[in-house]
């Protein structure tokens, strides 16, 4: 009978490494770009929104209001700021509301 090793690792170690060696990142961060999205403007804009995409450093919002998309417009860069803090990493640069 071999002897177990005693080492321990974290989950979140776990899945980190994981997520490497699977060559996920990209999906993972399209993933929770859209759960910042939904969490930061609130229920409000979500119910306004119809599909979130993250494209080359470019996040792509796909609004059904047209005076939303107005109104947002004028606060891109803070928006751009506000993810990229509550994501973790500078991965948007730009922001398309369409």
């Amino acid at each position: 009978m071999t002897k177990r090793e005693n080492d321990s690792f974290s989950i979140q170690d776990l899945m980190q490494s994981f997520i490497k060696e699977n060559n996920l990142t990209k999906g993972m961060q399209k993933l929770k770009v859209e759960e910042t999205w939904n969490k930061m403007m609130g229920p409000g804009v979500a119910t306004h929104t119809s599909s979130v995409k993250l494209q080359h450093k470019t996040l792509i919002i796909q609004l059904t209001s047209s005076v939303l998309r107005e109104e947002l417009s004028y606060g891109k860069d803070k928006i751009i700021k506000m993810m990229n803090e509550e994501i973790g990493q500078d991965i948007i640069s730009k922001l398309m509301l369409v």
